[in-house]
């Protein structure tokens, strides 16, 4: 094999073929976690959900003009999610009590009604939002963090 034929066959063989972009942008759906100012006491907790695929809880703060927690379909319709939603117990979103820094920030920050919400993204991932309602800002803040559950 000549040179020049060794070298055109590396040329080809290292063209960016676009199949890595458009496996990367399907990996994971992805939803609205912030309309509304921050409170800075969710933006200092660092601290991450331990997974397939560790990811660092991330600030919530949507506005909610209501006086009770979304339900389900509502925290859907809240997040853009049309996918499943389902509320879970703090016991089997904690089950080991290693998240209570992002328990106690919640609840601080919201008016002590808290709820978590487990948001089915893909066949193996999701995504878990604890929030709490601030009825004064007309918000529902928190955190959540990205799973990967194969």
């Amino acid at each position: 094999m000549s040179d020049d034929t060794y070298s055109n066959f590396l040329d080809q063989a290292n063209q960016d073929t676009g199949a890595s972009k458009a496996s990367t942008q399907s990996k994971s759906a992805s939803t609205k976690a912030v309309n509304t100012e921050v409170p800075g006491s969710l933006k200092s907790v660092e601290q991450y959900y331990i997974s397939e695929a560790d990811e660092p809880f991330e600030p919530v703060s949507l506005k909610w003009g209501r006086k009770d927690m979304p339900a389900e379909n509502e925290f859907g319709e809240l997040i853009n999610h049309k996918g499943e939603v389902s509320l879970i117990s703090t016991k089997d979103f904690d089950p080991r009590g290693q998240y209570k820094e992002v328990l106690r920030a919640v609840q601080k920050t919201g008016d002590c009604k808290m709820s978590i919400y487990r948001i089915e993204t893909g066949k193996a991932r999701a995504e878990y939002y604890v929030v709490g309602l601030d009825e004064k800002g007309g918000r529902v803040v928190g955190l959540k963090a990205k799973a990967v559950e194969s």
